[in-house]
C-alpha cells in the first residue's frame, strides 16, 4: 500500500517556492506532506496530497517539471521509541532508507512518515510482519 509523492523541481532563487504554494493555493490543493532538498541551482519540493495525479497535471500545464513517485506512510505513535522501532525493523529486513519526512494529521497521539525505499512491497511486507501498518493513498483524505 503506498500512497503517491509528487516531486517539483523549484528553481533556487527567492520567492520561487512561495510562486509554488500561492498557486497551489489557487487551485485550491491542500499539501498533506511536504519536504524540500536543495541544491545549488534548484530545490526539490517534494509532497503529499489527495489527488497526486490531479495535481501534476496542473503543476504540469503551469510549467513546472514533475514527477510522481510511490512512497510509504507509515502509521506510527507519537511516543520516544516510535521511530527507532521502524528503522530498526526496515534494518533488520535489510532494506534501505532513501530518505524520509514525517507529517501530523488532525489525529491526536499518531504521527505518520513518509518512507522512500527501493522496494516497497519488500518494506511493507517486513513492516506489517511487525505490526507497523502503512496507509493508502484514500486514507490520506479522512486524515
Amino acid at each position: 500500500m503506498t500512497v503517491k509523492q509528487i516531486s517539483v523541481f523549484v528553481e533556487n532563487k527567492a520567492g520561487k517556492l512561495a510562486e509554488l504554494t500561492e498557486y497551489l493555493q489557487q487551485q485550491d490543493i491542500d499539501m498533506r506532506a511536504l519536504s524540500i532538498a536543495e541544491a545549488q541551482d534548484f530545490g526539490i519540493v517534494r509532497m503529499i496530497v489527495d489527488d497526486a495525479y490531479a495535481t501534476s497535471c496542473v503543476l504540469k500545464e503551469a510549467g513546472y517539471v514533475v514527477s510522481i513517485t510511490p512512497v510509504l506512510a507509515v502509521e506510527m505513535p507519537d511516543e520516544p521509541g516510535s521511530l527507532f522501532r521502524i528503522l530498526k525493523t526496515l534494518g533488520d529486513g535489510g532494506i534501505s532508507l532513501e530518505y524520509m519526512y514525517a507529517f501530523l494529521t488532525r489525529q491526536e497521539a499518531t504521527a505518520y512518515m513518509v518512507l522512500r525505499v527501493e522496494d516497497n512491497e519488500k518494506a511493507e511486507e517486513v513492516l506489517n510482519r511487525k505490526g507497523i501498518h502503512t496507509i493508502s493513498q484514500d486514507a490520506l483524505s479522512g486524515l
